[in-house]
């Protein structure tokens, strides 16, 4: 699936089942939830903590999550993914093609 395909399945999916969108806000309330869990699923699961009896244990599930709930926020704000993904990595690659090839903590 595309990026382009992924925001037209969440907007068809939003429409035939969720009514319609959360407002931006309470999006970007939700966006940061999801971040939250995946943040707990990657301490427990690469870090140091432990994780509790019945707790999540699969970063998939918890990013498919933050993917989903920013694919809405684009949605409803009119972002086109794939053109802001286009552009944000010819920024980087102009800003920081020779930046970590030079990091001597990244060899």
């Amino acid at each position: 699936m595309t990026i382009e395909e992924a925001q037209k399945t969440v907007d068809a999916w939003i429409k035939e089942h969720g009514v319609r969108y959360f407002n931006e806000l309470t999006n970007m309330a939700i966006l940061t939830e999801e971040v939250g869990e995946l943040a707990r699923v990657m301490s427990r699961k690469y870090g140091e903590q432990s994780f509790k009896e019945g707790e999540n244990q699969d970063p998939a599930e918890e990013m498919a999550d933050v993917l989903w709930v920013l694919i809405c926020l684009a949605n409803q704000t009119g972002v086109d993914l794939t053109e802001a993904l286009e552009k944000s990595l010819a920024k980087k690659t102009l800003r920081d093609k020779d930046r970590h090839k030079n990091n001597p903590k990244l060899v």
